[in-house]
């Protein structure tokens, strides 16, 4: 990322490591919504750009080298750095022991890969998973919308409410058990009210990032009801936000990030087992691997909202 609103693909020298870093080959690597954000949007970190890899923070390789005591040279991982740290897209990354975790022995990188992002959607699950939720909605089902309607199917939700400006992302949600999807004009929240007797639902999570989206889940919770904010913001500064109807239903709203900070990682961990099982389908996500040199196309397609789920990368020559 030269510079704002630029992706560009160039030659640089491998990254030397020091105490307690360790080098990853990358294999994969895939395209965030917080990525698009990053490289169009102003939310980038200006001592980070020109790194080569920047801002890519949902990786898998091998260990290469290392300055860890607790990773050896052949070691496969996934790779979790902070955002403003990422360095994912690029064929070799230099990260700190904290943020890298090994992979289950003989598992499939690339479907392994989507652990980082469904270890965030679990992360955020621990902060707004309300015991005794019956009804949920989530607005927007892109990659991490999808993972939330599964999560919020196994935590005991009889209803769960999908909306999306994308019908191929609807389908999909339907696929995975959501047990209602809107039609992309519909109203989130009329449909909610309608399917709950007027109530509204006791839990609303918003991955979309937009700030409609947020208005429509406030819209669609219900008095003492609890909004779980997990998309990215529009822009740096102040946004509009339903304050009063929010205070009138006297709702619970609260914003959730930092997944790499946990004890442990254990959220990144807890993805690596729903995957192995089976609990979590990720098929959907799986589809769009673009080798390295179409990066930049591939966070324009990421932008564009088309009837993709993920964008991958792949780092390793012919594997796209």
């Amino acid at each position: 990322m030269p510079g704002p609103g630029r992706v560009d693909v160039g030659d640089f020298p491998v990254p030397e490591i020091s105490d307690g870093q360790v080098l990853v080959q990358m294999q994969y690597a895939s395209i965030c919504g917080s990525d698009v954000h990053i490289v169009h949007d102003g939310f980038h970190n200006p001592d980070s750009i020109g790194l080569p890899g920047y801002p890519g923070h949902e990786g898998v390789g091998v260990v290469v080298e290392s300055r860890s005591a607790l990773f050896t040279p052949g070691t496969p991982v996934l790779t979790v750095p902070q955002g403003h740290e990422g360095g994912c897209f690029a064929e070799y990354q230099a990260v700190v022991e904290q943020q890298v975790i090994p992979l289950p022995p003989g598992g499939d990188p690339l479907r392994l890969l989507m652990a980082q992002q469904l270890g965030t959607a679990v992360f955020a699950m621990k902060k707004f998973w309300q015991p005794g939720a019956e009804t949920a909605a989530v607005v927007g089902v892109g990659s991490a919308g999808l993972f939330f309607v599964q999560l919020l199917l196994a935590s005991g939700c009889t209803k769960v409410i999908a909306s999306d400006v994308n019908r191929k992302r609807l389908e999909a949600a339907e696929e995975l058990g959501a047990t209602g999807v809107l039609a992309p004009d519909a109203s989130l929240a009329e449909e909610v009210l309608r399917s709950t007797g007027g109530l509204g639902a006791d839990l609303v999570i918003e991955t979309s990032g937009a700030d409609v989206g947020r208005a429509e889940a406030v819209a669609a919770v219900r008095t003492h009801g609890y909004v779980g904010c997990f998309g990215y913001a529009e822009r740096a500064g102040l946004s509009p936000f339903p304050v009063h109807m929010a205070f009138r239903k006297a709702a619970t709203v609260a914003w959730v990030r930092d997944t790499q900070s946990e004890a442990g990682l254990a959220s990144f961990r807890e993805g690596f087992t729903l995957i192995e099982s089976g609990a979590i389908d990720i098929d959907h996500h799986l589809g769009h691997v673009i080798p390295l040199e179409d990066t930049a196309s591939g966070v324009e397609t990421a932008r564009s909202g088309k009837d993709i789920v993920k964008v991958i990368v792949s780092l390793t020559s012919g594997e796209a």
